[in-house]
């Protein structure tokens, strides 16, 4: 079996729950047996050809088809949420050979070349939803939009004849990461195969990590109890909620300290965010480390540093640092919000908190801080149900025997086709 994933972008510099769903998948699915590739655009990186984990990576130059886009704004779009246009990337999928399945991670112009080609080489698709369709809130969506507010778009054409509105209705299947996307999804695609396929973690990858490598790296004190806090410095993950919440503790225990890991993907929110904490005077207890890459000791020692990790989102589509925190042996507060809660139980495995109540995540950290045989019990069960049902190599069978039912469904309309 021959797949290509696609991916609206893949480094190792600007790295999340997507680009480690793409990367383990396609490592559990090399590792059964399988021919996988990842096709995406150049964007954050100036390397055609790459390997990662002993995956290929090929890169493809693209556009955004805009008059009036700065090179600022194209930075911003390439960060998150750009629309963007790429003939060779479509040019590739078509010539590659071989190929019997294409699995497009994003939508619209890059996720049409992907319906285009598979229409054109008779093979089928599938669409991985990981909550940037149908669950996004309204205000998120603006915030992305924001950079190309004064270009003029000149690419629609372009979507009309690759097809972009009709990327998801043509899908031999659609898959969603969190509960909420795949409600939504039935509801707006009906009669048409969505799945809900959920993120996994590499349990034994963060069972072990070098706790006094990563203090030591970013002077924190040993006597401090930390709270981590791992995701993208992005308007999405409320890191300015949880430094409210934070302060608020802070002022009652002088031994905590916040730790903010993640790539920066809205420049403006991280400035928000160095200036509130300025503001509220915690700047000796909150360190920020603005991204680490997947594989680096540092970030499973970050883990290992942690008394309890926190997770304030205002939109997931499904969390899976919760998961990495879970096998670190972690307890964990996180927004009932998005696709937490289907995977989570409030008191078993997770403290909730309200989304966008730093009154509500204060008092869900301080009872875990405060209890530590809740603590140990939320860090024990969720290691388990991390282990057990969200390892990769489970979740990766799951995605080859998709694979492989579609591939064989096609091949057999395609056998009564010609007889």
């Amino acid at each position: 079996m021959k797949v290509i994933q696609v991916p609206r972008r893949f480094v190792a510099t600007e790295w999340g729950g997507t680009e480690t769903t793409i990367l383990q998948t396609s490592k559990t699915l090399r590792a059964a047996g399988a021919d996988v590739q990842i096709f995406t655009s150049l964007a954050l990186s100036d390397q055609v050809a790459d390997t990662m984990q002993r995956v290929p990576v090929r890169r493809f130059a693209y556009s955004y088809p805009f008059f009036g886009l700065s090179e600022r704004a194209r930075l911003e779009m390439d960060k998150k949420g750009g629309n963007m246009l790429s003939l060779p990337l479509l040019w590739a999928l078509l010539r590659e050979p071989g190929v019997d399945i294409l699995h497009a991670h994003t939508g619209k112009r890059l996720g049409a070349s992907v319906r285009t080609a598979a229409r054109l080489r008779g093979i089928p698709y599938v669409v991985t939803l990981h909550g940037g369709h149908f669950a996004v809130p309204e205000a998120e969506m603006k915030q992305m939009l924001t950079p190309q507010e004064d270009a003029i778009e000149w690419g629609r054409l372009a979507g009309l004849v690759l097809g972009s509105r009709s990327v998801l209705s043509d899908a031999s299947a659609v898959l969603c990461v969190g509960a909420d996307e795949l409600s939504a999804a039935r509801e707006r695609l009906p009669g048409k195969r969505v799945e809900l396929m959920p993120n996994g973690v590499d349990c034994s990858a963060f069972a072990q990590g070098d706790s006094a490598a990563f203090r030591d790296a970013y002077g924190i004190p040993a006597a401090r109890r930390v709270i981590l806090c791992v995701s993208r410095i992005d308007y999405q993950k409320n890191q300015i909620g949880l430094v409210d919440a934070f302060g608020d503790l802070a002022a009652r225990y002088s031994d905590l300290h916040l730790v903010l890991l993640g790539p920066v993907t809205v420049a403006g929110y991280r400035d928000r965010l160095l200036a509130r904490i300025n503001e509220l005077g915690l700047a000796q207890h909150v360190t920020l480390v603005p991204g680490l890459q997947h594989d680096d000791p540092l970030l499973f020692g970050a883990f290992h540093a942690a008394d309890l990790f926190c997770l304030p989102s205002l939109h997931e589509p499904f969390g899976i640092v919760i998961l990495e925190a879970w096998a670190a042996g972690l307890p964990v507060v996180a927004s009932r919000i998005g696709g937490i809660p289907s995977f989570t139980c409030d008191g078993l495995d997770v403290l909730h908190a309200e989304p966008g109540s730093p009154e509500s995540l204060a008092r869900a950290m301080e009872t875990v801080l405060n209890d530590t045989q809740l603590a140990r019990r939320l860090a024990e069960q969720g290691r388990a149900k991390a282990v057990q049902q969200y390892d990769w190599r489970a979740i990766g069978a799951r995605l080859i025997d998709l694979y492989e039912d579609l591939i064989s469904g096609a091949r057999n309309r395609s056998g009564l086709d010609r007889d």
